[in-house]
Order: C-alpha cells, then sequence, then structure tokens
C-alpha cells in the first residue's frame, strides 16, 4: 500500500517511519511513504502558499493552487485515488473508517497549516475529510502520522500476526478486554485465575465479559451499534441489577452508621 502525504513541513514524518513496526514494513515492502512539500508547486519565486482571507478575520488560508497543483502532479488529474483531507470539520477518524482505508492500496493525504486552506481544495480535491477529534493542532502532520499508522497496521503482514487486531478497542464495536503478561502476581495485584487455567473456552467468555463490562463504564455510547448476542445482553443486564443491589446495600450501611 502506498501513502502519499501533502505538506509544508514533510520531515515531520521521517523520525516516526524510521522505528519499529513501520520500519520494519517499509523495509519489507508492505507500504510505502512518500511525502511531498507543497512549496515545490508554489509558482512565484517566494514560495508563497498562503495569503489573507476574503471577507476578513485572523490567521491566513492555504492556497488552492499550490495543493491543486502538488497532488494532481503526483496523483494524476483528477487523482487516481482517494485523497484525504485532515481538518476538524471532518468526519470523525474511527476504526472503522481505518479498516475502510486500508481496503485501497494507494492513499493521497493533505496537511492542513495555518488558520485554514481555502474551500475549493475539501470542495473539488477532496475525496474524504476527516478529523482526529474534537481539539484544534497547528497542524495536520500529527493526525496524517495517526492515521498512517493506523491504516497501515492493517495491511496484511505489518504487524506479524494478521490475527493480532481482530481484538483491538473499536474492531468488533467493543473496547478491548484487560490484558496481562509476567510475573502472575506483582506487588500483591494478581493475574485472574482464570487466565492462568487451560480452559480456553472459559477464557474466550471472560474476554468477552470483560470487554462488554469495559464498554459499559468507559464508552457507553458504543453499546448501542455494537453488535450483541442475546447472550451479551443478559450478561449486561444482569450485571447492571448486580451493580446496582450493591449500590443500594452500600447506601443502606452508610445509613445505619
Amino acid at each position: 500500500m502506498r501513502f502519499d502525504i501533502f505538506s509544508l513541513f514533510p520531515e515531520v514524518f521521517q523520525p516516526y517511519l524510521e522505528i519499529s513496526i513501520l520500519k520494519r514494513a517499509l523495509q519489507n515492502q508492505l507500504i510505502e511513504v512518500h511525502t511531498h512539500n507543497i512549496r515545490d508547486w508554489a509558482a512565484d519565486r517566494h514560495h508563497t502558499t498562503d495569503d489573507t482571507p476574503y471577507g476578513g478575520g485572523g490567521g491566513m488560508i492555504l492556497k488552492p493552487e499550490p495543493v491543486f497543483a502538488a497532488v494532481e502532479d503526483v496523483l494524476g488529474a483528477p487523482p487516481a485515488c482517494p485523497v484525504i483531507l485532515l481538518c476538524p470539520q471532518g468526519k470523525p477518524f474511527t476504526q472503522q473508517l481505518a479498516f475502510e482505508l486500508a481496503a485501497y492500496e494507494r492513499l493521497g493525504i493533505i496537511c492542513g497549516r495555518y488558520e485554514s486552506f481555502d474551500e475549493r481544495i475539501r470542495e473539488h480535491l477532496a475525496t474524504h475529510v476527516i478529523s482526529i477529534g474534537d481539539f484544534i493542532l497547528t497542524g495536520g502532520e500529527l493526525p496524517a502520522l495517526m492515521l498512517l499508522d493506523a491504516v497501515a497496521r492493517l495491511k496484511p503482514g505489518v504487524l506479524g500476526d494478521d490475527e493480532a487486531t481482530s481484538d483491538d478497542s473499536f474492531s468488533n464495536g467493543l473496547l478491548e478486554y484487560p490484558q496481562y503478561t509476567r510475573p502472575p502476581e506483582f506487588r500483591g495485584w494478581t493475574v485472574p485465575d482464570v487466565l492462568l487455567q487451560g480452559d480456553h473456552a472459559r477464557q474466550s467468555r471472560w474476554k468477552r465479559e470483560q470487554a462488554l463490562i469495559r464498554t459499559l463504564l468507559w464508552r457507553p455510547d458504543l453499546l448501542l451499534k455494537a453488535d450483541l448476542s442475546d447472550k451479551d445482553r443478559k450478561f449486561l443486564e444482569d450485571y447492571v441489577a448486580q451493580k446496582l443491589a450493591r449500590q443500594m446495600e452500600d447506601s443502606d450501611t452508610d445509613q445505619d452508621r
């Protein structure tokens, strides 16, 4: 899979790509990452890429000419692959969207800068407008790295174990269950007995139940869309009932005091 990233600061990307999993993926030619400096396509001698906004307002706006020129020169006119524009007004980036993007063989990614970008970039060049969250950064380079990492790790062979992503948080609509490793006891905190035994059926059910509990407590909104079985729903109903009963018992005990 090939990623073409268009940025005013392409040097941001190389250090992250030179370590760990993505480094190996590049070395093994499982992915390609090509960065392109938008300034190289600016037509004037000062390599101008920004200008003041029409109608007034603070900050500067990323000009359309160098962005269109860069993307069309590298990806074609019109571009031969999806072009992602990263900005706070976009569609929220999710694990499901990462799976959808991983199905492509090539992606173009535009990193914004300044106050904003000329709206014609969004309307006539981008095929996807994506946000990584409800907050503002100084540029789109960090979001681009996050998207690149999230998508690349889903490609076969990148993680080494193609089943490693199947239990990731959000992959099945739930948060991931708690994970433990050696030693079995640390500072008096022990690994749940079920994980130390060889009953794989019990372990699978424990993992599912823990994922349900964790999602209920931390991200209950995900349960509205999760693919839950009747057994899952019964477990959650019983868990909530038991939790309410314990809270009532604790309240009665406090009143007795």
